[in-house]
């Protein structure tokens, strides 16, 4: 992919599931929007540790996040529904 193309992906996700934003090795890119059929946690993840950064209850969206990601340090939204969901976010290529 190319500095400035989309980085994109929505999953029907099981409860206690996550999605990871984790683009392929050597290539990063920031996560600027993040979608949610319900309740949710984000975690920023490097592949060993995790922290709790953002919690969201019911439907909605995070916009405007910045969240830079690559293939080690990333992102992770777990769905905390009690139920399988729909977790999608949307990003760009920066590297």
């Amino acid at each position: 992919m190319a500095v400035g193309d989309m980085f994109t992906d929505m999953a029907s996700t099981a409860d206690d599931g996550y999605v990871d934003c984790q683009p392929a090795a050597g290539a990063e890119v920031v996560i600027n929007n993040i979608y949610h059929e319900h309740d949710i946690e984000v975690y920023r993840y490097d592949g060993t540790l995790s922290a709790l950064i953002a919690t969201e209850v019911g439907p909605g969206a995070l916009s405007f996040c910045n969240f830079r990601c690559n293939n080690t340090d990333r992102i992770r939204i777990k769905n905390v529904a009690g139920d399988t969901k729909v977790i999608g976010y949307d990003g760009v290529y920066t590297k």
